[in-house]
């Protein structure tokens, strides 16, 4: 899928990515979501479907909490306070252990839960607010909501297809 340049086409994959995907996550079963089989996102570590879930919720949340900063007319820490890009891998452990204690159907509903909220966000934006004009270095709105979501949802999905695959699933 070509990379978005507009609202409409951002939507589009947003809601095409996550729907691929969630139909994929609703066929674990919720006694595996948590067994660490997966490739984790940090060279050399092993992460379950739950912790890949975690990882994205985590990515959703955060696109929402620079978006409601921005509506403040505040500077939002990117990618997160106390975390430098270069430190991406720590950032997917402490998305992993945020919602460690959640049971897979609870994470699945959040996760829901959070893409919703990024679909009605970018439905409330304008065209020109997300590719009128760079919002984060030469990055614009859209970009980076889509660098956050239907990207990694994409990602996921075929990561979670070869563990299906592997897992006899």
């Amino acid at each position: 899928m070509a990379v978005p340049h507009n609202k409409q086409a951002l939507l589009d994959a947003i809601l095409l990515n996550y729907r691929r995907l969630a139909t994929d996550l609703a066929t674990v079963p919720p006694a595996r979501a948590r067994e660490a089989t997966l490739p984790g996102h940090a060279a050399g570590t092993l992460m379950s479907v739950a912790d890949l879930v975690a990882y994205l919720l985590g990515w959703q949340l955060l696109v929402l909490k620079w978006c409601e900063a921005g509506d403040k007319g505040l500077h939002a820490d990117l990618p997160e306070t106390g975390y430098k890009w270069n430190e991406l891998g720590r950032l997917a452990q402490k998305f992993y252990a945020d919602h460690a204690h959640l049971p897979y159907p609870a994470l699945l509903r959040q996760f829901d839960d959070a893409h919703a909220r990024i679909v009605a966000r970018v439905e409330r934006e304008s065209n020109a607010t997300l590719y009128g004009t760079p919002w984060y270095g030469k990055h614009t709105l859209g970009r980076m909501i889509q660098l956050n979501t239907s990207s990694p949802y994409a990602n996921a999905r075929t990561r979670l297809r070869q563990w299906m695959k592997t897992q006899g699933l």
